[in-house]
């Protein structure tokens, strides 16, 4: 038997999370830069309950963990370490597709505190996917050692989204980072990110493609976000749609119909 959209890329990991003999009430992605703490966020949350495997049809390696909280399963995926979702490497496109087409409950971005602004380009695409997006603003102990003040306040209503500062080293803010997570999961926090605002001629021509992703996908994904990339002509999400629709409507719309349509859109977003 021949390799499907479900058994390959994210929906071959998706199963194995879903026979994992832990049952997740949440799953959360971790993302975030290199060389910000990631991983050192991730053993502070899940401890020894973590192993790794690899993405199926791709070098690259993905840690996954546990964690109890409020009697809540959490299954946390520490996705690889990476600068933008643009896909340009085997790395950003895992992260891309399991934020975008693998639904996850919430998604935590880790940035360096001492760098910030640098941080936040991949904040600010994450946002763009998701409303369900915390910043966990790690290193927060190095920043002030180097003097480095940070409004927290200030910054959490201009991103709409909680900011959590964290010592993941020492386990500072870690408690609080949970009780973010829960509460944008299961609780009342509605978070209200900051929409990007392009310009008026990128703004029209995102409305055109955007129109034509919706009918498609219905509302299941970010309609607007998809319309983006295929805008900027990447045509590695092309396949990626190609797979969500096999996948979410294998018996109400034939597979040639669907990559037909999905084409579409494709052909549709370069001639924009």
């Amino acid at each position: 038997m021949g390799l499907t959209a479900k058994s390959t890329g994210i929906y071959a990991f998706l199963e194995d999370l879903n026979q994992s003999s832990v049952k997740a009430d949440a799953i959360i992605a971790l993302a975030g830069n290199p060389n910000t703490g990631k991983s050192t966020v991730f053993n502070g949350l899940t401890g020894l309950n973590q192993h790794t495997g690899n993405w199926p049809g791709k070098t690259v390696v993905l840690a996954k963990g546990n964690y109890l909280y409020r009697h809540k399963n959490i299954t946390l995926v520490d996705l690889p370490g990476t600068y933008s979702l643009l896909a340009n490497s085997a790395d950003e496109q895992v992260a891309r597709d399991f934020i975008c087409f693998g639904d996850p409950d919430a998604t935590v971005v880790v940035a360096d505190a001492t760098c910030l602004e640098r941080n936040l380009n991949l904040v600010l695409q994450v946002m763009e996917i998701t409303p369900k997006t915390i910043l966990c603003l790690n290193l927060i102990d190095e920043a002030k050692r180097k003097k480095i003040e940070i409004d927290i306040a200030a910054l959490e209503n201009i991103l709409g989204i909680p900011v959590i500062p964290t010592a993941a080293r020492d386990k500072t803010g870690l408690k609080e980072l949970r009780e973010a997570i829960h509460q944008t999961v299961f609780g009342k926090r509605c978070n209200h990110p900051k929409p990007m605002v392009y310009s008026e001629n990128i703004e029209v021509a995102i409305e055109k493609i955007q129109a034509e992703v919706e009918n498609l996908f219905q509302g299941r994904i970010n309609s607007r976000w998809v319309a983006l990339r295929l805008l900027d002509g990447d045509t590695t999400i092309i396949q990626e749609m190609r797979n969500y629709l096999q996948r979410m409507e294998p018996k109400d719309q034939p597979v040639s119909e669907t990559y037909k349509e999905v084409e579409c859109c494709g052909s549709f977003g370069s001639r924009v």
